[in-house]
């Protein structure tokens, strides 16, 4: 459940800190007043979409912070939360937003995550129902996933099983398609692949780096004769000349070493000229050996030119770099070896395809069976939960159809939906009355918030085009669903109001500045809410109306 809210900078929110409690607390607030904010505050704290528009006018940043009191921790929260290194803070799950001007970052239990994760962690905590996600739910493409949610863990687990075998089928559908492919080729690709290949291993690359070595190699034995005499003179220059460097220095040492024990200072300079001494003897001794070695090698610079020639060549033909004519070699193999070995890889590979499509063919079998027997039990829950609702002459029918294999399996599944005897049932998207849409959404919602085991629900204005005896039923059964779930709900229906455990009321303030403030009320700030709510004034009348609405 959500135990606090913090809103900083949010739209037309300065500052806002929530504490909330279990049960059922209705939000009310006059027409415009920003009562939507506040859930979208906590709908983009759990991944909505943001953008630096939703920032307050004047400041730099948004902040949502959204603490989750976590009274029953599952299996797959426990395992998502593992997954990505995130404990929990003893029993709480802090959810934290920035929005910026140039980007925005979640975190949970300070660990930085992605939209993905919190989209994942947001199935499992929460089920927030807008107009947006009605007309998702009147969708039929997401009807088969609705009646797959409300099957046991079996089954769950036969359709997981299922998606995972489907992929792994058509993968290997794919690799078979190729290979089929790969098999018509003509015998002059083979000596072609077989030349370009030929050609590379003929030059035996050493490495990735071969050619820079070479332009290094060519660089110096080209300056070969200027780098002799260099060093040569650079040898003498120390050693060897009769002002040369080594002789002047063990002067200077000699001198230093008469008053070393005078003077600390002296002594230090004495023992920096010996280290002077030991590199320069060292420079000395390798500039010898280099001016020694090296020699104008004619034949050696041709010999360097002719393998930079031939690597040029290959450059030129198969990458712009050696790495990238090793990379073609091996793609080459790849693709004669797979033309070579097509046959066997073919069998192989039918074999496997054959595999897959049996084991999906015989759970796709076992799934259907069991959302036939899902879709008529649906069926009658959610037809009982409509009359519930005011709706006497429902008829819900889940259809479950067979189809082709596809990745949903063998079946195609819609839900239709009948509000008056006289008329057969329709896809639920062609229902027109808005408040038949609202208890068909709240009924959908009661009965999957039991199966997902969320322990929040949220409804965006669920009372939308019901009045009357309808709404006290949905009052009813929004009752009913907080005894097991914390339910936030914006109403503007006061027979709803009076139902709510807790009362949250939004007022906006205009001066210079445009501010949303959220208040929890007392009971007797509730009983004139209610009462606004219901004539729009609190009059004595008014009163003694809510406090009836209110059982008092």
């Amino acid at each position: 459940m959500i135990k606090s809210i913090y809103v900083k900078n949010f739209i037309l929110i300065d500052e806002l800190k929530l504490d909330l409690n279990n049960g059922f607390t209705v939000i009310t607030g006059e027409t415009g007043a920003g009562k939507s904010i506040l859930l979208h505050s906590i709908d983009v704290a759990l991944g909505a979409k943001s953008s630096k528009e939703l920032i307050k006018s004047g400041e730099n940043s948004s902040n949502i912070e959204i603490i989750f009191k976590i009274n029953n921790l599952s299996l797959a929260l426990q395992n998502l939360l593992s997954e990505n290194g995130i404990e929990l803070f003893e029993d709480e799950i802090i959810v934290s937003k920035e929005i910026s001007l140039t980007s925005s970052r979640s975190r949970v239990n300070g660990v930085l995550v992605t939209q993905d994760f919190i989209k994942n962690l947001r199935e499992l905590l929460i089920d927030i129902h807008t107009q947006h996600q009605s007309y998702t739910y009147l969708q039929p493409k997401y009807h088969i996933e609705l009646l797959d949610r409300y099957g046991n863990s079996e089954h769950k687990s036969l359709v997981n099983n299922f998606s995972l075998n489907y992929e792994k089928y058509i993968e290997a559908k794919k690799q078979l398609e190729k290979i089929v492919s790969a098999n018509s080729n003509t015998q002059s690709q083979i000596d072609f692949l077989k030349f370009q290949i030929e050609e590379i291993e003929k030059v035996q690359i050493e490495d990735n780096n071969e050619d820079k070595r070479l332009d290094e190699e060519l660089s110096i034995l080209t300056n070969a004769g200027d780098l002799k005499q260099m060093s040569n003179a650079v040898y003498y220059a120390i050693s060897e000349d009769e002002n040369a460097i080594l002789s002047h220095l063990n002067l200077i040492k000699s001198q230093l070493n008469k008053y070393s024990d005078i003077d600390r200072e002296i002594s230090e300079a004495s023992e920096s000229v010996e280290n002077a001494l030991e590199i320069l003897h060292e420079v000395s001794s390798n500039m010898r050996n280099y001016s020694d070695r090296m020699e104008v090698d004619e034949q050696k610079i041709f010999e360097v030119q002719q393998r930079i020639e031939v690597l040029e060549k290959l450059k030129r033909k198969y990458g712009h770099t050696l790495e990238n004519v090793v990379e073609n070699y091996k793609k080459f193999k790849e693709e004669l070896s797979l033309i070579e070995n097509g046959v066997e890889n073919q069998a192989e590979l039918e074999l496997e395809v054959k595999k897959y499509y049996e084991v999906s063919v015989d759970l796709a079998k076992r799934i259907s069976e069991n959302r036939k027997q899902l879709a008529k039990e649906l069926s009658e829950v959610l037809t009982k939960e409509l009359e519930k609702l005011e709706l006497p002459k429902v008829r819900f029918e889940v259809r479950c159809e067979d189809c082709e294999l596809y990745k949903n399996g063998f079946d195609n599944v819609e839900f239709l939906i009948s509000t008056n005897v006289s008329e057969s049932v329709k896809p639920l998207i062609k229902v027109a009355s808005g408040g038949e849409i609202s208890r068909v959404m709240l009924a959908l919602k009661t009965v999957f918030a039991v199966e997902d085991n969320v322990e929040t629900v949220i409804f965006d204005e669920i009372d939308t085009g019901v009045s009357g005896t309808a709404s006290q039923a949905v009052a009813d059964e929004i009752k009913i669903l907080s005894k097991t779930h914390q339910v936030l709900c914006i109403t503007h229906q006061p027979i709803i109001a009076a139902k709510a455990d807790n009362h949250l009321f939004v007022v906006k303030k205009q001066t210079d500045t445009t501010l949303v403030n959220v208040y929890s009320l007392s009971e007797t700030e509730k009983i004139h809410a209610i009462a606004m709510l219901a004539s729009g004034n609190d009059d004595e009348k008014s009163l003694e109306f809510a406090k009836g609405l209110m059982g008092e």
